[in-house]
């Protein structure tokens, strides 16, 4: 499975991926920063890439039906500090053996991880 980490979150999520044997690369790299979300979003579809971002616009299934893309994950967290965001973040990738992303959203919170969308 392979992910693109947004620009809005630490580029440490990429490494947390890395780790767990995913393939995993950040907006940052491929100079994609200040691109607005659906160009972001079509080069994530391009490369077969689930998106992980801060951005809430992605949680609107009408705007971005989850049969439509890959796979969006957006962390909605009180605290955006780093350690806080890494804290999270490694929860759900405990959980993706478990679970499908593909073609499915996931809001990603402090305590519980929502999964939208049909398998």
């Amino acid at each position: 499975m392979k992910f693109k980490i947004d620009e809005n979150l630490p580029v440490e999520l990429a490494d947390l991926l890395q780790e767990a044997g995913y393939d995993a690369m950040t907006v940052n790299q491929q100079k994609l920063s200040g691109e607005k979300d659906p160009i972001i979003l079509d080069i994530c579809q391009q490369e077969g890439r689930v998106l992980v971002t801060l951005d809430l616009d992605f949680a609107d299934i009408r705007t971005y039906p989850p049969h439509l893309f890959l796979g969006i994950m957006v962390l909605r967290v009180a605290r955006q500090d780093k350690p806080y965001l890494i804290s999270v973040f490694k929860k759900a990738i405990r959980l993706l053996p478990q679970e499908a992303v593909i073609h499915r959203l996931w809001i990603i919170e402090e305590n519980r991880i929502r999964i939208r969308g049909d398998v």
